[in-house]
């Protein structure tokens, strides 16, 4: 067919239909397919590579510790004092939180003491008990799942045991047993 005749009243072609832009280019995909995307690849492979050397220190660090050494060490004084006495007190059961009694919480305390005391707090282990239950049936079953209230617990027996025999005859309280049902 020569150039330029037209098929069956057609007239031009599909290379027609797709104009030229200006300045002769075509109409092509660019970004470079395969060869930008190795590009890319090498390009992050070298920065890494560059953050990784330039932040790395100069030397090795063969003489810097993962944790201090101490080589003296202080003088640590212990808790358990043979002057002290620890009286233990009955168990103590007692319902928690407002709802019927579903839930209850059953202690064993012992109160801190001088060897010399040991026989008033065995007296006024009744004062005691009703002190600690009272204390007790304040608290609800919330408080409990949280981690800090066995500390504020047991400071706030110590304080009531304080309370009823003096601050000269409680040094504080230790919970022996604890059990949440």
């Amino acid at each position: 067919m020569p150039v330029g005749v037209t098929m069956a009243g057609k007239e031009g072609g599909k290379a027609d239909k797709k104009a030229a832009p200006e300045g002769g280019e075509t109409g092509g995909k660019s970004g470079g397919g395969m060869m930008g995307m190795v590009i890319v690849a090498v390009g992050a492979l070298a920065a890494s590579f560059g953050t990784v050397y330039m932040l790395s220190p100069t030397a090795p660090a063969t003489d810097v510790a993962a944790c201090s050494v101490i080589e003296t060490a202080e003088h640590i004084e212990p808790t358990f004092n043979p002057n002290q006495t620890y009286v233990e007190l009955d168990d103590l059961v007692v319902t928690i939180g407002s709802a019927p009694a579903t839930r209850y919480l059953k202690l064993k305390i012992s109160v801190i003491t001088e060897s010399n005391n040991a026989s008033t707090i065995s007296q006024a282990e009744p004062v005691l008990v009703d002190a600690f239950t009272n204390y007790l049936r304040s608290v609800e079953v919330s408080d409990f799942e949280n981690p800090g209230f066995y500390a504020h617990m047991r400071e706030q027996l110590g304080r009531r045991a304080q309370l009823v025999l003096g601050s000269g005859a409680s040094e504080g309280v230790l919970i022996t047993e604890f059990l949440l049902r």
